[in-house]
């Protein structure tokens, strides 16, 4: 159910909860956010998600963050993200936002038959799996179709394995999957990766690992589990079978901002517009990480986008409580 008439107040659940800060998302940049609006005493409202954790969950070895020189695997990370927040008095709550009214004061937003009332929101949705749309692959995911190899990798020891793509995320499935399969054969539309050289030259010197370049994937055979692929030579034109157990698809991600559509100013791609990073095209609405970000995605760059919204947040609080304040005393004077 969604508000008839944006703008107009109006009660249509059961409870109406107000925050004085809500945070929707729970990857680096929520967390982030929420240990810092915590540690500010705001005691910030965190909407994780029935799927709380953002991308890093579905990650598997970062090496890249400051503080482990030894890696640390994602969800693990992201464990330490959402304990920290707790500690400093950040509320997390396990469930997804059905629905938002940015166009009334105090912001609305609404959990399954929760109300919530918020002065200042952040937006850290991130985003959620790109997949290929091909015959086969929606009947077959979760039986051999996949974009997490370290929730499914395990499923398929001794087993030919194909993954989808050729940027960083689909050389480290490759490469957390070879632990697992016989072989890991890469499929990439062009003729060479976009990965990091770090991460493309591990890939590529991994005895393992097998590519087939200038090629997609047509359709996913097979009846209760992946047996075979259909490629297309895009520069031949020629259609060939690959059989296969199991397929990867790590070929990027949409922003995750459908609810946001009727308020917030999106891009071409559906990432939501902000001219800093910070702030959106409503005052009091903050972005932070994946959602608005397009050309960085990582932890750490959302981690600081996070940090970034929530000490903006705090100040629009700070003003925003300097307004009420004037404005009472200029009510009780002319009183």
């Amino acid at each position: 159910m969604f508000p008839a008439q944006p703008g107009a107040l109006r009660v249509w659940s059961n409870r109406l909860i107000m925050e004085r800060l809500i945070i929707i998302g729970s990857g680096p940049a929520g967390l982030t956010a929420a240990v810092y609006a915590a540690r500010a005493n705001l005691a910030p409202l965190l909407f994780a998600g029935y799927q709380y954790g953002g991308q890093l969950m579905l990650t598997t070895e970062v090496e890249n963050y400051p503080g482990f020189p030894n890696g640390i695997m994602g969800p693990e990370l992201m464990e330490q993200f959402r304990a920290q927040a707790e500690r400093f008095g950040a509320k997390i709550e396990n469930v997804d936002v059905t629905a938002v009214d940015f166009a009334q004061r105090p912001f609305r937003v609404w959990t399954d038959d929760i109300e919530y009332a918020a002065d200042t929101v952040i937006v850290a949705t991130g985003a959620s799996a790109r997949w290929l749309g091909i015959p086969g692959e929606e009947r077959l995911r979760g039986q051999g179709v996949s974009s997490c190899a370290t929730c499914d990798g395990a499923f398929f020891r001794e087993k030919h394995i194909v993954v989808i793509g050729g940027g960083d995320s689909a050389m480290e499935e490759a490469l957390f999957l070879t632990r697992f399969g016989s072989k890991v054969t890469v499929i990439h539309r062009r003729e060479s990766l976009r990965a990091s050289k770090i991460m493309a030259d591990r890939a590529l010197a991994h005895p393992k690992i097998a590519f087939i370049w200038n090629s997609t994937v047509e359709e996913v055979k097979g009846e209760y589990g992946v047996k075979s692929l259909v490629l297309k030579n895009l520069r031949s034109g020629e259609s060939s079978e690959l059989p296969a157990d199991a397929m990867f698809v790590a070929i990027g991600h949409d922003p995750n901002t459908e609810i946001f559509r009727d308020y917030l100013e999106l891009d071409a791609q559906g990432y939501i517009v902000s001219t800093d990073g910070v702030h959106t095209s409503i005052p009091g609405i903050f972005v932070a990480g994946d959602v608005y970000d397009i050309r960085y995605k990582q932890a750490i760059t959302a981690a600081g986008m996070g940090c970034k919204a929530s000490m903006d947040a705090e100040r629009y609080l700070e003003e925003l409580d300097s307004e009420r304040s004037a404005g009472s005393l200029s009510a009780a004077a002319r009183a």
